[in-house]
């Protein structure tokens, strides 16, 4: 889809407010995002675009762009462009859900890109995770979860191969391991441990982000009864993602 002009009389209001120049932009941004002229998806001028059209500097723009990405409006994919974000998606924080059924349920679709899927031999931290004996055999998964085509989270998921022996069969671009492991050992027992990093050069490319922004990093481990299931690691963009929970006394 092109990407309209922006509209002179904005340009022309930029102007006349006392705001820093970047903040200016910002805010006819937002103004454009808010008025569902630059709905979700639609991809945003460049920054040469914008630097024609308001006249501003570059350093000006980018500075705009950047604040609006770490502030969730924008989603910025290295090597395609940039585009008005979803509302951010969110996940229950005290709960574990099915990823594809968290996405299906905002009425949008979900595909799933199987990066590695193989067999290794737990090393000393592994089998203390799984409460497995070392070098004892495991699993290790590592996909990408997809919302409308934009990655929203990595999986890193090592399991428990006695608990699970047919895993590495699957096709999980059909049905996600939290599903699979929920049949053949339904999970009675998790542990979370949610930290904010900056991610590795190989997760920034898996998920279409800069180096620099921050994501959430859930460190998850499930239980079936006494039995340690799996460790997972899921990691999400900042700017495309928040945890929500609730609790009582």
């Amino acid at each position: 889809m092109p990407t309209p002009p922006v509209v002179s009389s904005l340009a022309d209001q930029l102007g006349e407010s006392p705001a820093p120049l970047y903040a200016r932009v910002k805010q006819m941004i937002a103004q454009q995002i808010q008025t569902g002229s630059w709905p979700p998806h639609y991809r945003v001028p460049s920054e040469s675009e914008l630097v024609s059209q308001l006249g501003f500097s570059r350093m000006t723009i980018n500075r705009a762009l950047r604040e609006l990405t770490a502030e969730g409006l924008l989603v910025r994919m290295q090597g395609v462009g940039t585009f008005v974000a979803e509302p951010k998606t969110q996940s229950a924080l005290f709960e574990v859900h099915n990823i594809a059924d968290e996405i299906a349920s905002r009425g949008h679709r979900h595909r799933c890109q199987v990066v590695r899927l193989v067999e290794e031999a737990a090393g000393a931290s592994r089998a203390v995770s799984l409460d497995v004996r070392e070098g004892q055999r495991i699993f290790h998964s590592i996909l990408v979860h997809y919302e409308n085509d934009i990655p929203v989270q990595i999986e890193d998921r090592y399991v428990n191969a006695q608990v699970a022996p047919d895993y590495l069969l699957q096709d999980f671009t059909r049905e996600t391991p939290y599903a699979y492991l929920n049949r053949v050992a339904p999970l009675t027992e998790g542990e979370h441990v949610v930290e904010a990093i900056l991610a590795d050069e190989q997760a920034c490319q898996l998920l279409q982000i800069e180096r620099s922004e921050p994501c959430l990093l859930i460190r998850r481990r499930t239980w079936s009864g006494r039995e340690a299931v799996t460790a997972a690691r899921l990691i999400h963009p900042g700017s495309r993602h928040r945890l929500e929970g609730r609790f009582s006394k």
